[in-house]
């Protein structure tokens, strides 16, 4: 797996305590998401996919589309396949499930997805940077032997 300079930090904070590496960041104010519709933030140099469904659930995820390489999950369309909320990337349109950040097209590839909040007092909404949590479909696999690519 290579590692995106958009992940770099997050990844750093993996090796932190939890106390140091649960801290919220404020988005924006919940009745600035418009439903059914991405937003962009920047959070310590990571850029974060904010989504607001029309049943008023908020979901984040990475913003970078592994198909392109771009930064542009947001500006995606959302939807449902099976029950699941989604959004369907801008440029070549695979679908990624909202919750989990696994690639509805390929079970090979998810975005990592982060923690996200409503906090009532100011009605403000608020994204945690702590290590991405792993999709479904995703499992660790352990190396025996040698890398024949790095002899």
């Amino acid at each position: 797996m290579t590692t995106t300079p958009e992940l770099a930090p997050v990844l750093a904070l993996a090796g932190l305590p939890p106390a140091e590496r649960a801290g919220w960041h404020d988005i924006c104010s919940y009745s600035d998401l418009t439903a059914e519709r991405g937003a962009c933030a920047m959070v310590e140099g990571v850029q974060v996919a904010v989504f607001r469904t029309f049943d008023g659930d908020l979901y984040a995820l990475s913003n970078l589309d592994p198909f392109s390489g771009a930064y542009v999950i947001s500006r995606g369309i959302l939807g449902t396949r099976g029950g699941a909320p989604t959004v369907a990337s801008p440029m070549f349109k695979q679908v990624f499930d909202l919750r989990t950040g696994s690639c509805l097209d390929d079970p090979q590839v998810a975005l990592p997805t982060f923690a996200i909040r409503r906090v009532p007092a100011g009605d403000r909404v608020e994204v945690a940077l702590q290590a991405p949590r792993q999709a479904v479909s995703e499992v660790p696999v352990e190396v025996t032997g040698p890398d024949e690519h790095r002899e």
